[in-house]
C-alpha cells in the first residue's frame, strides 16, 4: 500500500516535471517560495497583511510563471501532451486557475461595493480598515480554495490524496527554495528551458 510520504513524493515529482520545464517559471517560484515562507511569520503578527504578501506578491509571481512562460505544447520529456497533463493534475490545473485567481480580483471589488459585506462585517472607515478587510478576505480566500479542492480530491480519489495535496501546498514554499535556489543562476547562464535529465532517466 502506498504511504502517505511515498504520495507526497509522488505528487511533489509530477509537479515538478509537467509544470515547471521554464527556468523564468522557477525563478519566479523562487521568489513566490521565499514570500510566502515570509508570509507565513505575517501570520503571527498581522494575518491580513500576510493575506496581502501572499496574494500580490507570491501568487502573482508563482501564476505568471505558469501563464506565461511555462511551455504549453507537446511534453517531450515525459512524453506527454499539455490535455493530458491538465486532466491528471491533482491540484489547480490552468482552468481552476484562471477562476481562484477571477475571485482574488473580485473580492476587493465586492468590498468597495457592499463595505459591510450584507451586513456580515463592520464596514471600513478608513482607507487602512478597507486594506485590511481585503486582506482578511484573500485569507478566507486561500483557506476556502484549499479546504474546497481537499474536499474534491476526497470525493474523486481518497481522503489521504486530498490530506496529501494540502500538505504539499503547505509545505511546497520550503520545499521550492532548496529545489529552485539554483534556477537564476541557469537563467543568467542563457538557459531558458531545463534540460530535466533526472525527468528523462526516470521516466
Amino acid at each position: 500500500m502506498t504511504t502517505f510520504r511515498q504520495e507526497l513524493r509522488t505528487q511533489r515529482w509530477d509537479d515538478h516535471r509537467y509544470y515547471h520545464h521554464s527556468r523564468i517559471n522557477q525563478t519566479l517560484h523562487l521568489v513566490s517560495a521565499i514570500s510566502f515562507v515570509v508570509a507565513y511569520g505575517l501570520l503571527f503578527v498581522d494575518p491580513a497583511l500576510a493575506a496581502i504578501v501572499a496574494w500580490c506578491v507570491s501568487m502573482t509571481t508563482r501564476q505568471a510563471g505558469h501563464f506565461f512562460f511555462e511551455p504549453r505544447g507537446y511534453d517531450h520529456v515525459n512524453q506527454a501532451t499539455d490535455e493530458h497533463k491538465e486532466a491528471i493534475k491533482v491540484g489547480y490545473n490552468i482552468r481552476r486557475k484562471v477562476v481562484l485567481m477571477t475571485v482574488w480580483l473580485l473580492v476587493p471589488a465586492v468590498l468597495w461595493l457592499r463595505p459591510d459585506l450584507l451586513g456580515l462585517i463592520e464596514p471600513a472607515a478608513t482607507w487602512r480598515e478597507f486594506v485590511n478587510d481585503v486582506g482578511l478576505g484573500w485569507l478566507a480566500l486561500g483557506a476556502a480554495g484549499l479546504l474546497l479542492r481537499v474536499v474534491q480530491l476526497t470525493l474523486q480519489h481518497s481522503l489521504r490524496t486530498g490530506l496529501v495535496w494540502m500538505t504539499k501546498i503547505l509545505t511546497d514554499p520550503f520545499h521550492d527554495v532548496w529545489l529552485y535556489h539554483r534556477a537564476p543562476l541557469a537563467l543568467l547562464r542563457g538557459e531558458l528551458i531545463d534540460p530535466m535529465p533526472h525527468a528523462r532517466q526516470r521516466r
